[in-house]
């Protein structure tokens, strides 16, 4: 656990050793890693939101010979691609995977549930919304699949959330990623960005505690 910490709130520093070592395979690195975190059920901690601001930031910077234009696409493939396969899963095991004792390690009830509530309050556009939700991301296209909501409803949300979410994380890695300040201080950067996506959960979660008291 101490060792994803440190490669999430220093993923500049361990992207750069990934470029040095891997070279152009960088990209389908990355690529993997945002397929994986928005597709695979149990790897929802895999870091999103900030792996796309460092990879941009990186590629905005001439040294490391990578291209911003290539990482939008890839991004926004994984994206569209992982929900889509997340959405398959859940619309074909349901959530009878969380009763399996492997998988159940991984995929607790209580984040379903959580999801589930979050998708009753907003339907179809909580899918858009919970792309800029760490951990909800990768529940809400398997609860989608599970409550039997139609692909063809669910893409439309699924493009739009991913072309906003690759736009927005990818165009401020590349414009402000190599700032001064950004580079001094990228730990506490990445800390803010998992703090502010974060931030619509916990207040859902709050209001929902306030509502069951009342």
């Amino acid at each position: 656990m101490q060792l994803f910490i440190d490669f999430v709130l220093h993923i500049d520093t361990h992207l750069v050793t990934i470029v040095n070592t891997f070279g152009s395979w960088t990209y389908l690195i990355v690529f993997a890693i945002i397929f994986i975190e928005t597709g695979a059920v149990i790897m929802p901690f895999l870091p999103g939101d900030s792996l796309l601001f460092a990879a941009c930031a990186l590629s905005a910077n001439p040294i490391y010979n990578l291209h911003t234009g290539i990482f939008v696409v890839l991004f926004w493939v994984a994206a569209v691609a992982g929900d889509s396969l997340n959405f398959f899963i859940g619309h074909t095991i349901g959530k009878s995977i969380t009763s399996h004792p492997f998988f159940e390690r991984f995929i607790k009830e209580e984040n379903i549930t959580k999801t589930e509530k979050f998708f009753e309050k907003h339907g179809g556009i909580s899918i858009t919304l919970a792309r800029f939700m760490p951990i909800i991301r990768t529940f809400a296209p398997f609860v989608a699949g599970a409550s039997g909501y139609k692909y063809s409803q669910f893409i439309r949300y699924n493009l739009a959330g991913a072309t906003a979410w690759v736009a927005l994380c990818c165009g401020g890695g590349h414009f402000f990623g190599n700032f001064p300040l950004v580079k001094e201080h990228f730990s506490m950067i990445v800390l803010g960005i998992i703090l502010v996506s974060l931030l619509p959960a916990v207040i859902t979660f709050i209001k929902s505690r306030l509502g069951q008291k009342a």
